[in-house]
């Protein structure tokens, strides 16, 4: 029976899909969003260098502001999973059906005595500016356009392994199983750590502009950057 979930692993002792990054990042996984996670996310998310680099976060960001989060991207990563394990029943030789979002988002580090501790978050969906048109395209279609997005502990700012995650879920995940051909960031501008980690995945960084609508009506100037699967090679390192 053809696997629907690859290239996942499953976790032999939990039941759990996850992606590992390569060398020499072995000891850094990506997961589906757990109940439980909302210590860590309140922790994170109430850091100056990770909030002031994200679009209008709560400050200060709350238990149920972690609820919030958690329950969207787990009921998504949820929902993914669960497309997949039906397809397994109702395509068993396959083909590898399409989904629109990747299950496993949350990177976590994997400590000696097997635990692991949330690191960040990366996840692709569907553009805002073009949801309306693409909201009846099936996954898969080339012309939907996804945005990015992501965080990291600042602990671990740059060791480069943001830029490995990335590569990791657009080689494994976003282009195979999605469908992925053309993604959008916008990083506020100077963040210029977080731009030279999607140009190395192959992001074009296409200028700045100035959104008025950003921060409560203050307004932001914004990085945009783009990648389009025709035009770029994926470098995991």
């Amino acid at each position: 029976m053809l696997c629907q979930l690859h290239p996942l692993e499953i976790n032999p002792k939990t039941g759990e899909p996850f992606l590992r990054l390569g060398a020499p990042y072995q000891n850094i996984i990506l997961t589906p969003p757990r109940q439980g996670d909302q210590s860590a996310l309140i922790q994170h998310m109430n850091d100056p260098a990770i909030y002031r680099w994200l679009n209008k976060p709560p400050v200060p960001f709350l238990l149920e502001h972690a609820d919030a989060r958690l329950q969207f991207v787990k009921g998504e990563s949820d929902a993914t999973l669960e497309f997949l394990r039906k397809s397994a029943q109702d395509f068993p030789d396959g083909p590898l059906q399409f989904v629109d979002a990747c299950p496993v988002r949350y990177l976590r580090e994997v400590k000696e005595d097997g635990t692991d501790v949330l690191l960040g978050d990366v996840g692709f969906r569907r553009w805002k500016q073009t949801q309306e048109d693409d909201a009846k395209k099936q996954a898969g279609d080339p012309t939907i356009q996804y945005a990015i997005g992501d965080w990291l502990a600042v602990s671990h700012h740059g060791k480069g392994i943001m830029t490995a995650a990335i590569g990791l879920l657009m080689t494994a995940w976003a282009i195979p199983r999605m469908g992925v051909r053309y993604v959008v960031a916008h990083t506020l501008a100077g963040n210029i750590g977080s731009d030279r980690v999607l140009e190395k995945n192959g992001f074009v960084n296409i200028g700045v502009f100035y959104n008025k609508k950003i921060a409560g009506g203050e307004g932001k100037f914004l990085t945009f950057l783009e990648w389009r699967h025709e035009e770029v090679s994926i470098n995991e390192t």
